[in-house]
């Protein structure tokens, strides 16, 4: 996402005042390793305090904390000054702490107005107050200044407007300390100019929040303080204006990072590797045709809703074509679904990655050969359980997957090291295609490096590479060429060494070209055999 060009006034820390909420020496371990070691933090009324960290920086549990998810081993928290113990989250709500989480937590055969209010919903003697439910949940609509319907059935909405959802539920609940995790990862530029201004409104009214986000430049605008942690450890806590995003990110990994972006050490040829013609599919108004080159990497660019991701479903199978021809490799593809692109050898890493790329209640082993289960079973079908390790443990090394082990459950990982996950299991899939629909979402700057590194080498080494993403400088830093999508329409495919980001967006918007004026290593595991 670009940086807003609205900028919004920062106010000073009210350092003179107590804070809302202290921590004072926290730790806490899972299964004896520790993963939170002394951590002091504090937010007062009316400031955004951020946490910013790597993935597996400590930044979710110590939220967790914060709002009574978890308990902590060792350390003290205050509320008002008042020492505290939230032994739920019930409990932190009753205090007005409130956390909005990444994941989406709403139930989707409810509508909007019900999730908003769940479990609080006003009474009218045994019954729900619909009119008053209504009422209430279309204030906290307008606070935000979304045009979504109360009685909007949430599995109808898009990613995005389920996210302003939950920030209208916590709304409801009249925080004084709100939590804030990845709050604009789903959101357009306009939607986080908007959540921008409802900040800015809470800060006024002396709500203390704390924000964590992996997309450090729009911080700028909103951001009066910044602790950064590494390793579970608290490494720097400083005025944001006092400090740079550059040297943010030196707390965050350790080291300076001179480039977001690799080197690229591909290089496209003539030779066409994956070919559509004429795709027809729901979300997609007129046919769509594009070629993809060995040794190149395609971008997919386009407002929310323009169809990209509705054209990568349709070639994975997820969802139905009404038309087209698919090739790879010059071989002509019959898919109606996902399990028939699997065998094809095209692997699609999802914009959800729990909820369509990770089985979240198994283990890393099992996520990592769960596309290839024949190579990992011997006779009768029986899964080979060292086969399935010592498969689990070349990727973890491989891609530097920060896990206890091939045993751990893949939904207590961090976010990037879960994304790595999703990817292991295509890579020892042996796929051909590799789409990646908004693979950085929610990651910190190193595991996004060591993603942009192996999209790289996948493509040096001819397997075709997609990248769907919202975010223009990715798209500029990553692809050799750019397919611009506007309203189901693919209107432009751009060479990206001679577009710009005014140009893609003017396609991208439908106004048409504007007037002139973590790291990889050399060598990946070697593949089991795919027996068919």
């Amino acid at each position: 996402m670009p940086v807003l060009n609205e900028h919004f006034p920062t106010n000073d820390s009210p350092a003179s005042a107590p804070p809302l909420l202290t921590l004072d020496r926290i730790s806490k371990s899972f299964v004896g390793i520790p993963v939170l070691e002394g951590i002091d933090f504090e937010v007062h009324a009316g400031e955004v305090h951020a946490l910013c960290g790597e993935n597996g920086a400590g930044k979710s549990t110590l939220m967790k904390i914060m709002s009574g998810v978890y308990q902590p081993d060792g350390g003290a928290i205050h509320f008002r000054g008042e020492r505290m113990v939230f032994p739920s989250t019930q409990s932190a709500e009753a205090r007005g702490i409130v956390i909005i989480h990444q994941e989406l937590n709403l139930i989707p055969h409810l509508t909007v107005a019900e999730n908003i209010f769940l479990a609080r919903e006003p009474q009218r003697g045994w019954f729900i107050d619909r009119k008053r439910l209504r009422a209430g949940a279309q204030r906290c609509l307008d606070r935000l200044g979304v045009a979504i319907r109360p009685d909007a059935v949430v599995r109808t909405l898009s990613v995005a407007q389920q996210q302003m959802v939950e920030i209208a539920k916590a709304l409801s609940m009249d925080a004084t300390v709100l939590i804030m995790d990845e709050p604009t990862s789903s959101l357009t530029e306009s939607e986080t100019g908007q959540l921008f201004r409802v900040i800015h409104e809470l800060k006024r009214s002396g709500v203390g929040i704390v924000y964590i986000s992996h997309r450090l430049d729009e911080m700028a605008q909103i951001v009066d303080r910044v602790t950064v942690l590494r390793d579970g450890r608290r490494v720097g806590c400083c005025a944001f204006a006092d400090t740079t995003v550059d040297g943010i990110v030196a707390m965050m990994v350790g080291r300076a990072l001179e480039d977001k972006f690799p080197p690229r050490r591909s290089e496209p040829t003539n030779e066409t590797i994956f070919d559509v013609q004429d795709l027809r599919c729901k979300g997609v108004s007129s046919p769509v045709s594009f070629q993809l080159r060995r040794g190149e990497i395609l971008g997919f660019a386009g407002l929310m809703g323009a169809g990209r991701t509705e054209v990568a479903r349709a070639i994975f199978g997820a969802d139905p074509k009404d038309g087209g021809v698919v090739r790879l490799h010059g071989e002509t593809l019959s898919i109606r679904s996902p399990s028939d692109a699997i065998r094809h050898g095209i692997a699609y890493v999802s914009e959800d990655r729990k909820a369509d790329g990770l089985a979240v209640k198994m283990t890393v082993a099992e996520n990592i050969t769960l596309a290839n289960m024949d190579a990992v079973c011997g006779r009768g079908g029986f899964i080979r359980f060292g086969a399935e390790r010592d498969a689990a443990r070349r990727y973890i090394e491989a891609l530097a997957i920060r896990t206890p082990g091939p045993h751990q459950v893949a939904r207590l990982l961090s976010g990037g090291n879960q994304q790595k996950v999703v990817i292991s299991k295509w890579l020892f899939r042996q796929a051909r295609l590799f789409i990646f629909d908004e693979p950085t979402r929610g990651i910190d700057v190193g595991a996004k490096y060591a993603i942009y590194e192996l999209m790289d080498k996948l493509a040096s080494e001819g397997i075709g590479v997609i990248l769907i993403s919202s975010e223009l400088p990715e798209i500029l830093g990553l692809t050799d060429r750019v397919a611009v999508f506007h309203e189901g329409r693919l209107t432009k495919t751009l060479d990206t060494r001679n577009t710009t980001q005014e140009e893609i967006m003017h396609h991208a918007s439908g106004r048409g070209a504007p007037s002139l004026g973590a790291a990889v290593p050399e060598h990946l595991p070697a593949f089991e055999p795919i027996t068919s």
